[in-house]
């Protein structure tokens, strides 16, 4: 099947009955079938390995096609007799492929978990009140999904004996296309943030299911790595999520500022004009791949690369900035993860290993495009201050540095700091322990710390490796976020003592083999430089 494609509906119903009745990979390593858990919607059954029982595909909203697109979710229709969940769920549409051939379709919203819950009478409810660790996946607003082998629950359960919970949701113009300002309809008055209103969905889903699972409905952690983070700090400034969610750690992906109504309002104009689409009706009935074109209109703000699509403050679901002009006060009480790379620019390039031999006129020429419109500054200053901080890099290592810092390392400090001006301090974290991937080069890229928290660190995707100092690395970071899934705080007996982050200090735990360290303000001449110029969110 070609995945670009959506499905019809009687399609889908064939493609999920072949699911259900066809064997999945759990079982085909020698899994059993797990005990049968009742959900609010109907009876589901997954397989059990490596003393974890899994459950994929399990339906968590309605279909948000047809009629339905562009409208916030709904709950599912409840079923009689027992589902099957043993395949991941359709992933939503977006451009180019899904998950290892896994199917693209707007009825995307489903999630899966995996417990270590003792089977028992009534399934796996079996009073542990386990933490429960949502993880929100990455892929900026535009693509991705729950079912990356990166994200496979298995480890991470067994390790910290908690549940693991991935979730699909809509994304680009199927989760985020701010229509309310160009058809006077109020089936689209939420269609900027329907993406966001998803995750909701998705976490009152845990709250009312979780227990069924041997999960804490009272102690759930949301978790997510670029835009997954990105999305996390979206929700801790909607109302709607407030008690969803009682910790929050964001890994390389923040979100201080979202879309403003009126730049929303440009983008899903060209949208629509790239589509050649004038009345909501045609746009409900276009096909969703062809929809899908209307993201190569070019974005009229950063005036290049395809239209952006994000969440908006469109004053409905969302009614302030995550993070102007300050941390958003309705989370303040929620302990707060907020993690980068040393060298999240490296993961950016394809590791073409072209990108390794700059020259100092390239560095100049190229640096503007990786600060896309985020930092106006010049960059020959950028590369003059760098070759004075570190005067034994090579032109290469100064864009990458520089470029990492003029991205997202720049808002995950802003997030940081308006934070401990609160008087809610984050837990701060810096990876710099190096992939080692080609023998070390790209150091600690974008993604690195995912299958460190994990510990999947042999699964595709994955830039460690099955190694002695992967795993090294992998197991402090692992029981960290399991730590502060458990009591919000990250603290461990293998790790220094965590503080959290406050000013001046910005006390930050550098996670590193042989060993980590807590430091206070690491890169500081770099943060000041990038201080010179206000930081502008792309997509605001």
């Amino acid at each position: 099947m070609d995945t670009r494609h959506t499905l019809d509906r009687r399609g889908l119903l064939i493609a999920a009955g072949a699911a259900a009745l066809a064997p999945s990979a759990a079982f085909a390593a020698g899994a059993k079938r797990s005990p049968v858990v009742a959900t609010t919607a109907g009876k589901v059954r997954g397989a059990s390995a490596e003393g974890v029982h899994v459950f994929k595909g399990l339906r968590y909203g309605a279909d948000t096609g047809g009629a339905r697109r562009f409208m916030p979710p709904v709950k599912p229709q409840p079923w009689t007799g027992v589902q099957d969940a043993l395949a991941y769920g359709a992933a939503s549409m977006q451009t180019g492929k899904g998950e290892d051939g896994e199917t693209l379709s707007e009825d995307c919203l489903f999630l899966n978990v995996w417990t270590p819950a003792k089977a028992g009478k009534t399934g796996l409810a079996d009073g542990a009140k386990r933490p429960v660790m949502v993880y929100i996946h990455g892929g900026a607003y535009n693509g991705g999904s729950g079912g990356s082998p990166l994200y496979d629950g298995t480890k991470l359960a067994n390790r910290g004996d908690v549940v693991v919970v991935t979730v699909n949701h809509r994304l680009n113009a199927f989760g985020y296309l701010y229509l309310a300002r160009i058809f006077n309809d109020p089936s689209v008055a939420d269609s900027g943030n329907v993406g966001q209103m998803d995750l909701v969905l998705a976490l009152e889903w845990v709250r009312d299911n979780i227990a069924a699972f041997g999960g804490d409905p009272a102690n759930v952690t949301v978790f997510g790595q670029s835009g997954g983070g990105a999305k996390i700090a979206t929700l801790m400034a909607m109302p709607t999520a407030k008690g969803l969610f009682h910790r929050a750690a964001t890994m390389s992906g923040q979100q201080v500022t979202v879309g403003g109504p009126f730049n929303a309002t440009r983008r899903a104009q060209l949208f629509l004009d790239k589509l050649g689409i004038r009345e909501l009706a045609q746009l409900r009935a276009l096909p969703a791949e062809q929809l899908l074109n209307g993201l190569k209109a070019i974005d009229p703000v950063a005036g290049s690369g395809g239209v952006y699509m994000g969440p908006v403050l469109d004053e409905r679901s969302l009614t302030r900035h995550p993070f102007f002009p300050d941390a958003a006060p309705q989370s303040l009480d929620v302990p707060m993860m907020i993690g980068n790379t040393h060298d999240e620019t490296r993961g950016f390039v394809g590791y073409d290993r072209k990108m390794l031999d700059l020259t100092w006129d390239e560095v100049i020429a190229r640096l503007p495009g990786q600060f896309n419109a985020r930092i106006d500054i010049d960059p020959a200053t950028v590369v003059a201050a760098y070759r004075r901080i570190y005067p034994d890099y090579s032109p290469s290592d100064v864009f990458f540095a520089a470029s990492t810092a003029g991205r997202s390392w720049k808002a995950a400090i802003i997030q940081a700091e308006e934070r401990a001006r609160a008087g809610a301090p984050a837990y701060v974290y810096q990876v710099d322990w190096r992939s080692p991937r080609d023998g070390g080069v790209w150091g600690a890229p974008h993604t690195i710390d995912i299958a460190l928290v994990f510990g999947t660190v042999t699964a595709k995707g994955s830039l460690a490796d099955g190694g002695a100092d992967s795993i090294a690395m992998s197991n402090p970071m692992s029981d960290a976020f399991i730590a502060f899934a458990r009591t919000g705080n990250p603290n461990t007996a293998a790790i220094p003592a965590w503080e959290p982050y406050t000013l001046p200090r910005r006390q930050t735990m550098v996670f590193n083999t042989p060993a980590s360290t807590m430091a206070d303000d690491p890169r500081r001449a770099e943060r000041e430089l990038f201080n010179k110029v206000p930081f502008i969110q792309f997509g605001t």
